[in-house]
């Protein structure tokens, strides 16, 4: 089931269901500006146990915790509920990562943290770490900010496991419908529109010293540069004792993949392939002019790598719908702006 938000009244209401859904214990779709999450109370053990079996998700994979956010500043009674949820969760944040969460929260930014003993072991896979987010859908921290106030007699919420809400390792969902379809209405959605980025947060483990990028998205080496005064190291560029890092959300081999066979090329290779193709079974998505006979469906892919990334896992679920074999995408520039989608595709493919 879908809820509506489409004015304030009915919004109210939506959020309401939606809060009241998590507090008994259940789960329901979660619109953020990346992808929709299938959210439960991060600290209830057997909600969170409700994510994996109704993703098919290994229990041992974690999941990352999406927080409310600080209210605005006035003065001596300025909101603290970011600071508070933040410590909640985790007992010591590394300096360059409260800076990083200044510069980028609420946003598509998760920073992997020391886990307080005793808090979210079950969305955290077991782990010694946490990964945290806060979202900056309005809708999202409609429901957090609810869930942070409850009714008498309730206890507070302190944030929302939320992973991808689809099959694991299938395309993420950029709409309330994509949820609905992946789940054949079994899940409830809070409807908060298109995704505007349309891909999954970039991922920075905090727990090695120094900031290490387990995912990217749509923040880049540069803007965390900027905002924290250190460079974003690769798990390879550390020295070998610290290589082995914790398990993050979305960094397997094979993930976001549809049903038909995701194959990568560049357009010398992928034109070439279209010259000795006239079948119905293939559909392309490329940046490039190319030619092909016309029972092959051509897509053409954004120029723009934000743009690209905001309609990718939508275009492949459009794509796949078509009832081909096989999906032709151009490789993306190698360019910095370009790691998301190029990430999102590597992985699709594989």
């Amino acid at each position: 089931m879908i809820l509506p938000t489409g004015d304030a009244a009915v919004a109210m209401q939506s959020i309401a269901a939606c809060a009241a859904l998590v507090r008994a214990g259940s789960l329901f779709g979660l619109p953020t500006e990346t992808v929709y999450g299938l959210a439960a109370d991060a600290d209830n053990a057997a909600a969170v146990a409700q994510i994996f079996a109704t993703k098919g998700r290994p229990a041992d994979h974690p999941l990352i915790v999406h927080l409310a956010a600080r209210g605005s500043d006035d003065g001596a009674h300025a909101d603290t509920t970011l600071q508070d949820g933040v410590d909640h969760y985790c007992p010591a944040v590394p300096d360059f990562a409260r800076a990083l969460m200044t510069a980028f929260w609420p946003g598509p930014l998760t920073l992997i943290v020391p886990r307080r003993e005793g808090v979210g072991a079950a969305a955290a896979g077991g782990q010694d770490s946490i990964g945290l987010r806060c979202p900056a859908h309005p809708l999202a921290q409609a429901v957090l900010s609810a869930l942070r106030t409850p009714p008498a007699g309730e206890s507070v919420v302190w944030g929302l496991a939320a992973p991808s809400a689809n099959k694991f390792g299938r395309v993420s969902p950029t709409l309330a419908v994509h949820v609905e379809e992946e789940f054949e209405g079994a899940i409830t959605v809070l409807d908060g529109g298109a995704c505007d980025v349309g891909i999954e947060s970039t991922i920075i483990d905090c727990t090695r010293g120094e900031p290490v990028l387990l995912r990217p998205g749509a923040i880049t080496a540069q803007q965390v540069w900027v905002a924290c005064g250190r460079k974003l190291l690769s798990k390879e560029e550390l020295p070998a004792q610290l290589q082995q890092g914790p398990r993050a959300s979305g960094t397997l081999e094979s993930h976001y993949a549809p049903s038909a066979r995701v194959r990568l090329m560049d357009a010398h290779a992928l034109q070439a392939a279209l010259d000795g193709e006239s079948s119905k079974t293939v559909a392309v998505y490329a940046r490039s002019a190319v030619h092909a006979v016309s029972s092959v469906f051509v897509q053409p892919m954004p120029e723009a790598a934000a743009a690209a990334a905001h309609e990718l896992f939508a275009m492949l679920r459009a794509l796949d719908a078509r009832g081909v074999q096989e999906i032709w995408v151009e490789t993306p520039p190698v360019d910095s702006g370009w790691d998301g989608v190029r990430d999102r595709l590597q992985r699709a493919a594989a």
